[in-house]
């Protein structure tokens, strides 16, 4: 498993507002190059974004799911990666005493092959390109706020 920790100047309702938008996903989420489809449902469980990873003409469609949503605090979600196998990330905010969003991001392999890696292997991997996720994150909360 794979964890980063991110100070938010932003309010966690700013912060959620990106998460609980699927169609923003491709801005800040690294690999997802376009949303192709957001379910009616999402962010509630079992809405699906419909997206492409890679760089034309590479692109593979993939899409995830949403597990649990609690608003404004939990948003947990099932990774298809193709054909790798299947993975969750979760997300967790919590407001700060200045009335910041501390958001803790965790991600794991759940099936396939790349649950067969070791998880120190999968965490340098996964680390990196998930603290670069939050980096945009925070900076599209941030002008947003």
């Amino acid at each position: 498993m794979s964890e980063n920790e991110c100070l938010i100047e932003a309010s966690v309702e700013d912060v959620f507002a990106i998460l609980t938008n699927g169609w923003s996903y491709a801005a800040w989420v690294v690999g997802a190059s376009r949303i192709r489809d957001v379910d009616p449902p999402w962010p509630e469980p079992g809405g699906r974004i419909h997206h492409s990873v890679g760089a034309w003409p590479f692109l593979l469609d993939d899409t995830t799911k949403v597990l649990e949503y609690e608003p404004l605090q939990r948003l947990r979600l099932q990774l298809r990666v193709w054909p790798a196998g299947y993975g969750e990330v979760e997300f967790r905010a919590t407001k700060t005493s200045d009335g910041c969003c501390r958001l803790v991001m965790t991600e794991r392999a759940t099936s396939g092959p790349i649950a067969l890696l070791p998880e120190r292997l999968a965490d340098l991997m996964l680390h990196p390109r998930n603290a670069e996720a939050l980096r945009r994150l925070k900076l599209l909360a941030e002008k947003r706020s």
